[in-house]
């Protein structure tokens, strides 16, 4: 291991707790009934016979019933299950996610797809968390211009809004900055795969996108940053959390592999930073 390496995580948790618009369930079988859990399947692929299945549960016989009380401290294996959607906790859309245009032949690429070389590179962080000006192409070229930085093909942007300050309540879904599409038209133009946001989402509060379409009528006001992606493909990756304790702009990669869900929108990912603290500008704590 390189002592010069430090990781840092830029994921949040996924938390029963936190309030969500899609509840996450936890349900917890405790070490004691995942014995007897365990007992239960010995039995299941022991025998396929429902019959002598029933008959072995109704009088124990000896060798085929273990439960709590065999294993060491009466404690087997816990056990739980989390029902939460692809879009929970920091995540990784796929493209397949923005959907497609009208007509179209080619389906876009879902989790599964993602070549994994886009999900392993250089990062680059924005940060906007002590503004309010809007997060277009100009203030990225500003923010890069005083990192002095090139973006690069391959470079993975990470954008820093502030919104992980409010996670867990319920405003870390109604009030956030979105990203504008003249950002992610500028950065893919230069070849940018990913990019990532610590808020909820790319594009505005869906009541406030909603309420402008339906004075408007004009449906392009409607999740403009990730329909953008129906035509420049890119990946987005949400909710991250952590990214105030990146000591710079630069000098870090990015790792962001998603969970391989067969064909899934989209997937968790444990998102980490890789630190070369040598590259740190001297003087940044």
């Amino acid at each position: 291991m390189n002592n010069n390496k430090k990781f840092i995580d830029l994921s949040v948790a996924v938390d029963h707790n936190f309030w969500e618009p899609e509840p996450v369930k936890r349900e917890v079988l405790n070490h004691q009934d995942g014995a007897d859990r365990l007992g239960q399947s010995y039995l299941y692929f022991k025998t396929l016979n429902p019959w002598k299945r029933l008959w072995i549960k109704l009088f124990k016989p000896p060798q085929y019933h273990i439960d709590h009380k065999d294993f060491p401290d009466e404690m087997g294996l816990s056990l739980m299950s989390y029902t939460l959607t692809t879009h929970t906790g920091t995540h990784i859309d796929a493209p397949y996610h923005y959907g497609w245009r009208k007509g179209g032949e080619a389906r876009q690429k879902t989790v599964t797809d993602i070549p994994l070389e886009w999900c392993y590179g250089r990062g680059v962080l924005l940060d906007f968390s002590d503004d309010a000006d809007p997060i277009n192409a100009e203030r990225v070229q500003q923010k890069l211009a005083d990192a002095g930085h090139t973006i690069e093909p391959g470079d993975i942007v990470l954008i820093n809004t502030g919104a992980f300050r409010q996670l867990g309540k319920r405003e870390y879904f109604t009030t956030y900055r979105a990203i504008d599409k003249s950002a992610l038209a500028w950065l893919t133009e230069r070849g940018v795969r990913v990019i990532g946001t610590d808020a909820f989402s790319f594009d505005r509060p869906f009541c406030d996108m909603i309420d402008d379409y339906k004075k408007s009528g004009n449906n392009d006001v409607l999740w403009p940053a990730h329909f953008f992606g129906r035509d420049h493909e890119y990946i987005q990756i949400e909710r991250l959390g952590n990214l105030d304790a990146l000591p710079a702009a630069t000098g870090f990669q990015v790792c962001c592999f998603p969970i391989k869900l067969e064909n899934a929108d989209a997937a968790w990912s444990r998102v980490v930073a890789i630190v070369d603290e040598e590259a740190v500008p001297a003087g940044v704590q």
